[in-house]
């Protein structure tokens, strides 16, 4: 199964066509730390995070964890050995706060960009997050989260997501 972002507005996935927003200087091929393009390419994607004090743990065909106050995603490109992954949060490592006060990241799923042979500073802490309003994103996929939960519903291990 493969999400498919066709442009700036739109993903597909099956029979679904959701409107979504994505970084503010559109898409890319050559990804940049803090360039604000989201990444093309055919990429995996990670587990479901989810606000429990907020939300039911929803009833999806992939992991859910819970997250905590102290979670992040570290977007420092000094920091070679946890660029790009989630960290517990300290105050010498620059990262994207996963618990936060606005809704984005109430429901949200890492898309394995620079991953697994992570290189620093060729993007971090990409994501299908939550928006309220379409804005675009700084680098991210953002959905309503109505059309959010339809999509976790769908997915499961083996989905990836194709940005082009």
């Amino acid at each position: 199964m493969t999400i498919f972002v066709k442009n700036k507005e739109t993903l597909i996935l099956n029979d679904f066509i959701f409107k979504c927003s994505i970084g503010k200087k559109g898409l890319t091929k050559d990804k940049h730390e803090g360039d604000n393009k989201t990444p093309m390419g055919l990429f995996n994607i990670g587990n479901l995070y989810f606000r429990s004090d907020k939300h039911k743990k929803p009833k999806v065909r992939i992991t859910c964890i819970p997250i905590k106050k102290n979670m992040g995603w570290c977007d420092d490109p000094e920091n070679k050995r946890k660029y790009n992954k989630l960290i517990k949060i300290k105050k010498k490592i620059k990262h994207e706060k996963l618990y936060r006060n606005d809704n984005k990241y109430d429901f949200l799923i890492p898309i394995y960009y620079n991953y697994k042979k992570t290189i620093s500073g060729k993007g971090s802490a990409i994501f299908i997050h939550i928006t309220d309003n379409y804005k675009p994103t700084q680098g991210c996929i953002a959905l309503k989260k109505n059309d959010f939960l339809i999509l976790i519903k769908l997915i499961n291990k083996k989905t990836k997501i194709k940005i082009s």
